[in-house]
Parts: C-alpha cells; structure tokens; sequence
C-alpha cells in the first residue's frame, strides 16, 4: 500500500464497480450461456448447435473488438446486449421464446454466474451505519434491470441509491461522461466521492479523470495488468474499513 496516498476525510458517496468488485463471477463462458438460451428456440431454421452459434457470436465480437480485455478502455460506447443478440439470432434464423431481458438473464446466468466478494456485505453495512452513501456504475451490455436484479439477488441487505448500467446510457468507463452522470444522479460532488474498482485503465483512471478518488480493490482481479503506485491498493474490505475509520471523522 502507497502510505503517501491515504485519504484524511471520509467521502459523502461511495461508487462501486459491479463485476470483481462487489461480485466475483466465474471464468466466462460463452457456450454454456449460449447453449441456455438455445433451449428456448422455438424456430431453428438452420438446424444449428449452440457451438455453431457460438462460434458466430465470437466472430461478430472480434469484429467489435471486444474479446482482449487488455483493450476494453479504449472502447467507451457501449453496445447493448439486445442488439448484439438480435443480430446474432436472428440472423441466423432463430427465433427463441425470450423477451430480450429474458435472454439476458438466461444467457449470463449460465455463462458467468457469481457471488459476492468475500466481506463485501459486512463492509456495505459498515458504510450505510457510518452514514456514507452508495451507488453502482457497471460497463456492462445486460439491461439494467437485470444487472440491478442479480445485484439485490447476491446483495439482498444492500443499500444501493442506484444501479448505473452503461447498456442504459451510451458511455463506458472510462469516459468522463458516465462517471458525471452518476454524480448528477447523486447531488455529489466529484471530490467528496470514491470509486472502487477491479480494472485500473477503466475504473481507476477513469474516475481519477473525472475528479473522484479511486481505490483499486485487488481481491478478485480475473485478468492480468500492469502494476501501478499512483493509487490506493487494498486486498479486503475490513482494510479500507480501517482506513475509513482511522479518517479525520470519527466512525463510530
């Protein structure tokens, strides 16, 4: 931990970032999910296997560019998952009996399902006692609605204000513009909240850019990056439950 970077004031709000952060998910699978949402076609025209399926869906995602996560902060539109699955299928000649929720939720629940990261709901309730607000900015492609379902799912005690979705609002981190609308959302200014995330060149740079202090929770990270000094590192949420207690405002 950089001791020189220690915050002395306890912040109005903390933003959270979903994915290895609040919920560590499983190693992606693209066939599995693939394979769930199949079950559901009620017109194959084609006769395809999820495997052929998915081989076009893998396509399509090289083609967008979305498959090196070494890459993913210099895509900062986000494209729905709803699009993508209503080329892909329907493309293809299939036609399934999902509403494009319902697409989202089968398919992500059988390609990448998740817990929550060790200590996270103690550390939630330790901020909503200390009066600390709480919010969510995710770059995901799922409908917001599913993403906010799953959360209360895994969170059920949580405490959220709001669940902020890029498949909702154009921008992907690290694009100032969708950290200024969570802090529009909120009333908050940029200097009296934090963001914690997995992912440095979105979640850190990001917010840092767009005047909020990061925190890189490093607990869960699922691909590798390049180390780095300029922020606050922690490795479990009773350590930044420590440094909050121990700001220039008492926790009691």
């Amino acid at each position: 931990m950089n001791e020189t970077i220690l915050p002395t004031q306890k912040p109005e709000m903390i933003l959270f970032d979903y994915g290895q952060t609040l919920i560590a998910e499983a190693r992606f699978d693209g066939l599995k999910g693939t394979a769930a949402v199949m079950a559901h076609a009620v017109e194959n025209k084609y006769h395809l296997t999820p495997e052929q399926v998915q081989r076009e869906a893998d396509a399509i995602k090289r083609e967008l560019q979305r498959t090196n996560p070494a890459t993913r902060a210099q895509r900062t539109i986000e494209v729905p998952n709803y699009m993508f699955t209503a080329y892909l299928y329907e493309s293809l000649g299939i036609k399934t009996s999902l509403s494009p929720e319902e697409m989202d939720r089968v398919f992500w629940d059988a390609a990448s399902p998740g817990n929550p990261t060790e200590g996270i709901q103690n550390f939630l309730e330790f901020l909503w006692k200390a009066g600390i607000r709480t919010a969510v900015i995710s770059n995901i492609s799922y409908a917001g609605s599913v993403v906010a379902e799953r959360i209360h799912r895994l969170l059920p005690d949580n405490h959220f204000e709001f669940i902020l979705a890029t498949s909702e609002y154009l921008f992907r981190k690290p694009h100032p513009r969708i950290f200024r609308l969570a802090l529009e959302k909120a009333g908050v200014k940029a200097e009296n909240a934090w963001y914690i995330g997995d992912d440095y060149a979105c979640d850190l740079a990001g917010a840092r850019n767009a005047g909020l202090l990061p925190i890189w929770y490093q607990a869960a990270i699922d691909f590798e990056q390049a180390d780095h000094e300029d922020v606050l590192r922690v490795q479990a949420w009773p350590e930044l439950e420590g440094i909050l207690r121990n700001c220039s405002e008492h926790l009691e």
